[in-house]
């Protein structure tokens, strides 16, 4: 096994490295900005000392972790020719993000029952610990692979799949074990998340009045948005058919690369946006610290 993975995508699209670079800058900005804000009043703001938004700023936290594992990465090799990585910076790396992603997915299923959780707390902490062990036996498995060849990842970063297509060995351990930790880090919080809205309509429906009903359910709108966006992207990801053309295969995975992007770029950057433009209570609280800034009364 070689000390370094080298990337080809950048090789084979040399011209858009930079306007990459150039668009996903100010994006990772957003993202913690945007999200580090949200953290802050969700702290600050005893209003907000809520199961919902105790979720959100778990939610804001994993999406500045996420995205500081891959995308500074992703900026470098964008601007510089260095195009490699060492062996045990990839599997931190891929750690990372899988763990972020696995735990988030808990999250947001969690937070689809938030008003129905009185131990919320420790609810978040076992998502967090199960998202991390999970991922390390993953990782683990993937990192004890056999590797032959030029080690060239053909992805934006560490991925597990990309990863596991370089091993020269059987890897279909790797393939179960991922199947099992998908079924219950994708499957059963979309379970959690169908019903918990089957309940929310059913109480929609019987509430008299059309404002009332409209007031519940903007409550839930920036929830709902934000899982239809993080699991559209996902299953757009894992769930598509392979070409078996080769043409159509090498569209295909520049397509899976690009969305992977917008998994690790633009959702993070888009979730404090919904929350904070659909939410009432968050726009307050925004307000309330922009105004303690500008008079220093913090």
């Amino acid at each position: 096994l070689g000390k370094f993975f080298h990337r080809i995508w950048q090789v084979t699209h040399p011209r858009l490295e930079k306007t990459f670079f150039v668009l996903i800058l100010p994006m990772y900005l957003v993202i913690l900005l945007g999200n580090g804000v949200l953290i802050l009043v969700t702290i600050l703001d005893s209003h907000l000392h809520k199961p919902m938004y105790f979720f959100l700023r778990n939610l804001s936290f994993l999406d500045i972790c996420y995205t500081a594992s891959s995308v500074p990465l992703i900026l470098d090799i964008f601007l510089t020719p260095r195009k490699t990585i060492p062996f045990s910076a990839c599997a931190v790396q891929m750690f990372l993000s899988f763990a972020m992603g696995a735990t988030e997915r808990v999250l947001l299923g969690m937070m689809a029952f938030d008003r129905y959780m009185a131990a919320y707390v420790p609810m978040a902490a076992s998502s967090w610990a199960a998202g991390s062990t999970t991922v390390m036996m993953q990782t683990s498995l993937a990192m004890q692979l056999p590797f032959c060849g030029d080690n060239i990842i053909n992805h934006f970063t560490c991925e597990i799949l990309a990863i596991l297509k370089l091993a020269c060995a059987d890897i279909s351990i790797n393939i179960i074990s991922l199947a099992v930790a998908n079924v219950i880090f994708l499957g059963v919080p979309v379970l959690f998340i169908f019903f918990s809205y089957v309940f929310i309509t059913a109480t929609i429906l019987r509430i008299p009045s059309a404002e009332g009903r409209k007031k519940t359910f903007s409550t839930c709108s920036a929830h709902l948005t934000v899982v239809l966006i993080f699991y559209r992207t996902i299953l757009f990801m894992y769930g598509k058919p392979k070409s078996k053309d080769p043409l159509g295969a090498d569209k295909q995975d520049l397509a899976d690369k690009l969305t992977s992007l917008f998994y690790g770029v633009v959702t993070p950057m888009l979730n404090p946006i919904i929350y904070s433009l659909r939410n009432k209570d968050v726009k307050a609280a925004v307000r309330n610290l922009i105004y303690c800034l500008t008079h220093e009364k913090l």
